[in-house]
């Protein structure tokens, strides 16, 4: 029997990977689908695998909302930035595409944005009514901001400048890859960028995702600030769960029935 629920789509680099998500628990309604992303990523290759993701979920009614997450600044369901995906993506009206294409409710978020709200919803910041800053390590850095449990959107604070240069090509957990860092090496980047941080937004709580939080333990209690730092909690099922409910949300401010 379909229950309606809203679907999370997280595009990625490497993969577009969806499923149900069941809002009452904060997991998979389903098990997960995940479709390589194609090697040219356009708007409109893309929204043709995201429709495939789509279809596969039998239980998505037609009054189901959709999330989906890209890795760029989405301002009003408009694409504005473009790091690791086509640069045909700025400017693109990426929710009216999807909508058009679906026939389905769709948002359309940060994938930053996305990981924090699932993890302040169901995951390690859950809960938390104070100043919260979710980073997320990995190709890049990430960065989503909410305050009283309000997500700020689109925040770009991954690309601070400290010491005269861009703080993401040095501090990304890709860089420690890249240049052979050991844990204690990256620490030291990572404190510079967690410190200047911190003088900048006093948060209460700072939340690590991205892969190489499954590693917490080797590089968190290396670093010296003031501000709690942990690790988040739902792992790559984060982005998915944070669509989902930024979507569901979306749906019920405009007054439409959700499942």
């Amino acid at each position: 029997m379909s229950t309606g629920h809203p679907l999370g789509i997280d595009v990625g680099g490497s993969g577009i990977k969806g499923a149900p998500v069941d809002l009452e628990k904060g997991d998979f309604a389903q098990k997960r689908l995940r479709i390589d992303t194609p090697l040219v990523s356009t708007p409109e290759a893309v929204c043709e695998v995201i429709a495939l993701v789509v279809e596969h979920f039998d239980e998505v009614r037609s009054d189901s909302p959709i999330g989906v997450t890209i890795p760029g600044v989405v301002q009003h369901g408009v694409v504005k930035t473009a790091a690791n995906i086509d640069k045909s993506w700025i400017g693109c009206e990426i929710e009216k595409l999807l909508e058009d294409r679906l026939q389905h409710d769709v948002v359309v978020v940060n994938d930053a944005d996305a990981a924090g709200v699932g993890e302040l919803n169901y995951g390690a910041a859950r809960g938390h009514d104070g100043l919260v800053i979710l980073t997320t390590l990995g190709t890049g850095i990430g960065t989503a901001i909410f305050n009283q449990g309000v997500l700020v959107p689109n925040s770009e604070l991954g690309h601070l400048e400290i010491g005269g240069s861009d703080a993401e090509p040095r501090t990304a957990s890709s860089a420690k890859t890249r240049e052979g860092l050991s844990y204690a090496e990256w620490a030291e980047r990572l404190q510079l960028y967690y410190r200047h941080l911190e003088d900048l937004m006093w948060p209460d709580l700072f939340v690590v995702g991205g892969g190489v939080s499954k590693d917490a333990d080797e590089f968190l209690p290396l670093l010296d600030i003031r501000t709690p730092i942990i690790p988040a909690t739902l792992k790559n099922k984060a982005g998915i769960i944070g669509a989902a409910v930024l979507a569901a949300a979306s749906q019920r401010r405009h007054g439409r029935h959700t499942g």
